[in-house]
């Protein structure tokens, strides 16, 4: 290990998020004190930059113990967390208290932290240093050559942080929206708009970053139930529905996610002597993390309805249930399906185009709409215009269609939501009718949607200008005495009717 080398920054956490960060920061000139607690992540990272790099100078410095990391770095010390939610983040933070960190120190949780635990931390370590959180989305390759990054905490923090945030961050051009890609070590992109943006105090970042991941649920699963529709609905094989995302990629679909879809189902192995595509061998259980549930409570918590974000969880859940579901498939029965004419199918396939970017925007939606309700909750001021720009590249939810977020919140800061917005208005108003079509078609096939269809009873609901909740709350009179208000008196005031009495009396209360 090197000793005594005045760094600019600390990191601590050699994972793959972690490691690719820092061989970022390498590549943008900084030099990097790295810590992890298996010494060979130190040595691999090490190499790596060497080898990339194809420099002398020493860029990446291991350290042996929190003490050594502290004493290889400028003051005031500026240090950076990738290390697991939750203990782990606690854990290191007591290590470094007892390595001598100082309370004019700077330490970042780049972790997926629950923003109410980035919260409590904050207060309880503002003695011993200060603690910034930036969740950080991209996966390994945004990592490596440029995240998206969300920066909550001191004021102060992010005027140090910000010029390293806006290096190493993806970075758009701001007239297309598209993202400036760097592909290969060593590459600077300095110029376009970084994907980096101060988002507020304590929790703001990592409550972005939950809603964010929520979304992405929303996303991948109405992509993958686009996939069932047809794989199921219209027999088509792995190669033919790639060929199916891949033009739709060329339009308002375009995403990181459409991208990896068509390279996944364009995917083969070579199984028993025959080419088989690795999405068929794949098994159909799929695992979560914790932050798709977090955002689904907090929109429970808060009562911002997020339908779809919600269903994409519980997708997830059922797909976990493969033994019952086994089971089941043998003993219930669905539809008599007729095999659909060609030009049928390409009525189907055009209307489920336009069901999923319906759908997609109502996600979006909903969690736009979550972020304005917390910030009410909180005391926030997001600023929506920018977190849907920082989203633009670098992130697993990066589109080309949040450029129109972007254009939405610039249009109007204070927009109540997605779905009154002059153009999504227009091709919600477009295509609701194929979207309409779409989910009949695929509900007579006897095909689970539930994000797709969970989304069309969000556009429908938000559209309705009375909904059946006036039954509702005759319900709740009669066995609750929970009171109602009428709409032909004054706001506020609450009536009940006497039930359980032959006269059935209306009280004002």
């Amino acid at each position: 290990m090197v000793q005594n080398t005045e760094c600019d920054i600390g990191f601590v956490g050699l994972g793959v998020m972690g490691k690719n960060l820092v061989l970022n920061l390498a590549d943008n000139g900084y030099t990097v004190a790295a810590f992890d607690l298996d010494n060979e992540k130190i040595k691999t990272t090490i190499i790596q930059e060497k080898y990339e790099s194809k420099q002398d100078k020493v860029r990446v410095v291991g350290c042996a113990s929190y003490a050594e990391l502290l004493t290889s770095l400028k003051s005031p010390h500026l240090i950076v967390l990738s290390v697991p939610a939750g203990y782990p983040v606690d854990q290191v933070c007591e290590c470094l208290i007892n390595g001598g960190i100082e309370p004019c120190d700077i330490v970042i949780d780049t972790g997926n932290s629950l923003w109410t635990d980035t919260v409590e931390r904050e207060k309880k370590y503002k003695d011993n240093f200060i603690l910034f959180s930036s969740a950080v989305s991209g996966g390994e390759v945004g990592a490596r050559f440029g995240p998206s990054l969300m920066p909550s905490g001191s004021e102060y923090a992010w005027t140090r942080i910000k010029p390293i945030w806006e290096a190493i961050s993806a970075k758009v051009d701001p007239e297309t929206g598209k993202p400036i890609n760097r592909n290969h070590p060593g590459e600077i992109v300095n110029y376009g708009e970084p994907c980096t943006t101060y988002i507020g105090p304590a929790g703001a970042g990592h409550f972005v970053k939950m809603v964010h991941n929520g979304i992405e649920y929303a996303d991948m699963q109405i992509i993958c139930e686009a996939y069932q529709a047809l794989r199921d609905g219209l027999q088509l094989s792995a190669d033919e529905i790639a060929n199916i995302f891949e033009q739709w990629n060329k339009g308002p679909l375009e995403s990181y996610l459409m991208e990896i879809s068509v390279d996944v189902l364009r995917h083969k192995l070579t199984v028993n002597g025959k080419l088989t595509s690795v999405v068929d061998l794949i098994i159909d259980k799929a695992g979560q993390k914790g932050t798709g549930l977090w955002t689904a409570i907090s929109s429970l918590e808060l009562g911002t309805p997020a339908p779809t974000i919600a269903q994409a969880v519980y997708a997830r859940s059922m797909s976990a249930m493969k033994s019952v579901r086994v089971k089941a498939s043998s003993l219930l029965t669905g539809p008599d399906v007729n095999e659909l004419t060609e030009q049928e199918k390409a009525v189907f396939i055009e209307n489920l185009h336009d069901a999923v970017y319906c759908s997609k925007i109502c996600a979006y939606a909903q969690g736009f709409q979550l972020m304005k309700d917390a910030q009410k909750e909180q005391g926030w001021q997001l600023n929506f215009s920018s977190i849907a720009k920082i989203w633009r590249a670098g992130c697993i939810i990066r589109a080309v269609f949040l450029q129109s977020i972007t254009q939405a919140f610039e249009r109007e800061p204070t927009l109540e939501s997605l779905l009154v917005d002059p153009y999504f208005v227009e091709q919600l108003n477009k295509h609701q009718l194929n979207w309409r079509s779409a989910i009949a078609s695929i509900s007579l096939l006897g095909i689970p949607v539930g994000a797709l269809s969970s989304s069309l009873a969000y556009f429908d609901s938000m559209r309705s200008n009375v909904l059946p909740a006036n039954l509702l709350q005759g319900q709740r009179d009669y066995f609750g005495a929970h009171t109602f208000e009428r709409v032909d008196q004054v706001q506020g005031k609450k009536y009940h009717i006497e039930w359980a009495t032959a006269k059935k009396e209306m009280k004002e209360l």
